[in-house]
């Protein structure tokens, strides 16, 4: 079957104006996500605070891969990665490999299209997930310092991963219908 365009019709070719705006709405997902590591770095004063920056960027990965992945591709959550090694004083390639697992799985039950179930289900797969990319820095982290490490940071890197998700589901998904949407271009 051929290639049918929704739009049919001459169209012009898009402004200068508009050709920045449809690149500036699809990197919104990653410049957000890098402003939002840089923020919790800030000397804000709060308990555990170096704990934010892992719990804060597995939530963005989750919620940009599973909703917009066009603009949230590999290579990107590569750069998150590695920023999140260096910010997070982690061994390099753990944030990278831990996030790249994250993107992987948002991708493949991307499929299943798990919007219309609602946020609750979301939520609940995105806490197996964060459980799940916790274990996996945890045990990186002890195989690359050849010691044995406290489980403790481990789990209060899950469940603040777990509790923080629904803070950042709301305004990220007012940005998805409106600023984050190259369509609306």
């Amino acid at each position: 079957m051929a290639f049918i365009d929704r739009r049919p019709g001459i169209r012009p070719r898009p402004s200068l104006g508009r050709r920045l705006d449809i690149a500036a709405r699809a990197s919104f997902p990653a410049c957000i996500t890098i402003l939002l590591m840089l923020l919790t770095e800030a000397p804000l004063g709060l308990a555990d605070q170096p704990t934010l920056l892992p719990a804060v960027t597995l939530g963005a990965v989750w919620f940009w891969s599973l909703y917009r992945p066009a603009s949230f591709p590999p290579p990107v959550v590569f750069v998150v990665g590695l920023l999140l090694d260096l910010l997070g004083y982690l061994p390099l390639g753990v944030g990278v490999f831990t996030l790249l697992c994250v993107h992987g799985v948002a991708a493949s039950l991307r499929r299943w299209r798990l919007a219309p179930r609602g946020f609750a289900w979301i939520w609940s797969l995105f806490a197996l997930v964060a459980c799940a990319a916790s274990l996996l820095m945890w045990l990186l982290i002890m195989l690359l310092n050849f010691r044995l490490l406290s489980p403790d940071p481990m789990v209060f890197m899950a469940i603040l991963s777990v509790a923080i998700y629904p803070v950042l589901a709301v305004p990220f998904a007012a940005a998805l219908r409106s600023v984050a949407n190259p369509e609306r271009a």
